[in-house]
């Protein structure tokens, strides 16, 4: 199978705050996002050829067209659930490496404070429908599945209750540091371990401060082969590698599911750093945006990227390595849990940190990491035992 590797470049990107935008609609997230990609890209929108947006709870490609006022190119609707964001980009990449158009945009975006819920619904409508579709199936939530992978975790690697609520407020407080430096973020504030550990509950040992929150917000990316990069500028990222899995879903009736790992962000790790020619990511990478829609996400991704060994999080976190100025900068946005999660926009707005960093551009000084060259994506959907992972790998050209 050949290799991806520098064929593909990102030559604009755009990002909106994120946050309860109430004075705007979907129509604007998607404007707002694209329009900065363009002016970063310097290129016309006319010249785009062809378009992919993702979101989970927008209806058809028109919702981009419509907005963006295309004339007529080819535009694709994408849904993965939380790993949308990241298809766009994938899509929008194959198609250039394919030779099918020379210019493409990618946008992801989601209007979640206008659907009335306080966290997303048990099921989405899909376009044109009357029927509903579980989100995560009878009886089940985000929340409670996370919390079954956190207490067995905890079980597993024997930290007692107190020590595992202890270390998952580590995670949050740092996000929310990371949040707080981060203009575009919609949780900006700094938070203490002990707010953490005493905010109410949502599901044992998850508690409000351990869950992102429901956002608006839009991501978009402007690509070409980097063949034709330099015709557009000189500063430019490309493409690595993608990894991509979705498993079989069996973890919520298997007896023998421990809970305690990701097979699938282990599979699309394994495939994305080979493609990439990463032998080591602890020494390679420069940083790491993950799927953290809970605390305990973020830990398990510590562990299942090659961060560290099974059950030795703890220690890595109490050193300070996934800090900002750590060994291994995770989440240097705020990740979902400050920065935001409006479905659709979380994967390309989580390259877009990447972006931002690997050619200096981090609005505050004390934001901008040294010698980043590649950083890390890690788009995930579904719940504990049945997921859906997209990792994307970007660096310098």
């Amino acid at each position: 199978m050949e290799s991806i590797k520098d064929k593909v470049a990102i030559i604009g990107m755009g990002c909106t705050k994120f946050g309860e935008l109430w004075d705007k609609d979907a129509y604007d997230l998607v404007i707002d996002s694209a329009y900065e990609a363009y002016e970063d890209a310097g290129i016309d929108p006319r010249d785009i050829q062809a378009a992919w947006v993702g979101t989970v709870m927008g209806s058809t490609a028109t919702q981009l067209s419509a907005p963006l006022k295309t004339d007529y190119i080819p535009v694709t609707r994408l849904e993965n659930v939380c790993a949308t964001g990241m298809e766009t980009l994938r899509a929008a990449a194959y198609a250039l490496i394919a030779k099918a158009y020379d210019l493409v945009l990618a946008v992801g975006f989601d209007k979640l404070k206008d659907i009335g819920y306080g966290g997303l619904p048990m099921a989405v409508q899909s376009a044109g429908s009357e029927k509903w579709h579980p989100v995560f199936g009878s009886g089940d939530s985000a929340p409670g599945r996370y919390a079954l992978a956190a207490t067995r975790y905890f079980h597993q690697f024997g930290l007692s209750r107190e020590e595992g609520k202890r270390t998952l407020a580590k995670i949050s407080v740092k996000s929310h540091h990371n949040g707080f430096l981060n203009p575009r973020a919609h949780l900006r504030m700094e938070v203490t371990e002990e707010q953490v550990i005493n905010a109410p509950m949502i599901a044992w040992p998850l508690g409000l401060f351990d869950a992102c929150g429901v956002t608006d917000g839009g991501s978009a990316a402007i690509l070409c082969r980097t063949e034709d990069a330099k015709k557009y500028k000189d500063e430019y990222i490309t493409i690595k590698s993608f990894g991509f899995s979705t498993g079989p879903g069996m973890g919520k009736v298997r007896t023998d599911y421990d809970y305690t790992h990701w097979e699938e962000t282990q599979r699309a790790a394994q495939r994305a750093y080979a493609d990439a020619g990463i032998k080591d990511p602890r020494k390679e990478l420069g940083m790491c945006e993950v799927h953290d829609c809970f605390s305990i996400a973020e830990l398990m991704c510590y562990e299942d990227l090659g961060f560290c060994e099974k059950g030795k999080a703890k220690e890595h976190i109490e050193a300070g390595d996934f800090a900002l100025d750590g060994k291994y900068p995770f989440n240097v946005g705020g990740g979902l849990k400050s920065f935001g999660h409006p479905v659709g926009a979380s994967g390309i707005r989580e390259v877009y940190e990447g972006y931002v960093e690997i050619l200096g551009r981090a609005q505050k000084p004390e934001r901008q990491l040294k010698d980043v060259s590649l950083a890390l994506a890690h788009n995930q959907g579904g719940n504990p035992g049945r997921f859906i992972c997209s990792i994307c790998i970007v660096g310098a050209p």
